[in-house]
């Protein structure tokens, strides 16, 4: 954006100053960044430090951004061209290049896919797609198993409230403690069902002795 609020598209490896957004609930503030940096380093430097590089949702926010950018001067805003796709087709503006090495070079071309280097942090470079490298795949979570156990509990203490939010959350904290005391681990998730009256526990009836008059 220039300083009169027009836009212009560039090349990212430009340097300006850029505009950075804050979203506190409805409330989206800008905020100026002197500092001269690519396109990429003002969207991490913003996502780091506010909330992304200023969006600019209608005449009003470009009203707010243009005024925040000195006379003469020009800045970075969020919008951005990318012919870099997803293999799903998912649609996503992060991007994790290692610019260090000046990724994306465009080693491949148009076949050019991108690498995760595990040994720099995980950055990503181009490279031929022909080229044979590990890969990672993703698919459906893997099946769980629920099951429903009925409980019946003796009280000792007459003045404890067995529907109590922190008793109970103690409680299903000592289950879970005892099932790995059993050999019981990984991904155990435990919880109350609530009857209709929004109760879990309800004091069982004791049973009425007959009486021999009864009989």
């Amino acid at each position: 954006m220039y300083d009169g609020g027009r836009w212009s598209d560039v090349d990212c490896k430009n340097r300006f100053q850029s505009v950075c957004m804050d979203v506190r609930g409805l409330n989206v503030t800008f905020v100026l960044i002197e500092t001269r940096m690519t396109w990429t380093e003002a969207q991490s430097y913003c996502r780091d430090h506010h909330t992304d590089l200023a969006s600019v949702r209608n005449t009003a926010e470009n009203q707010e951004v243009k005024d925040v950018i000195p006379s003469g001067q020009t800045a970075w805003i969020g919008l951005f061209r990318d012919s870099w796709k997803w293999s799903d087709g998912s649609n996503s503006s992060f991007r994790y290049w290692d610019q260090i090495y000046g990724q994306p070079d465009n080693d491949g071309g148009n076949q050019a896919c991108a690498v995760a280097d595990l040994g720099r942090y995980g950055k990503w470079f181009d490279i031929p797609c022909k080229w044979k490298r590990w890969f990672v795949c993703y698919g459906p979570l893997p099946t769980t198993t629920r099951q429903v156990i009925k409980v019946r509990l003796e009280r000792k203490d007459s003045s404890l409230d067995l529907n109590d939010p922190a008793v109970l959350e103690q409680m299903l904290k000592e289950f879970k403690q005892r099932l790995k005391d059993q050999g019981v681990d990984g991904d155990v998730k435990l919880s109350w069902r609530k009857q209709s009256d929004g109760k879990v526990f309800h004091k069982e009836e004791e049973t009425k002795k007959k009486t021999k008059d009864e009989l």
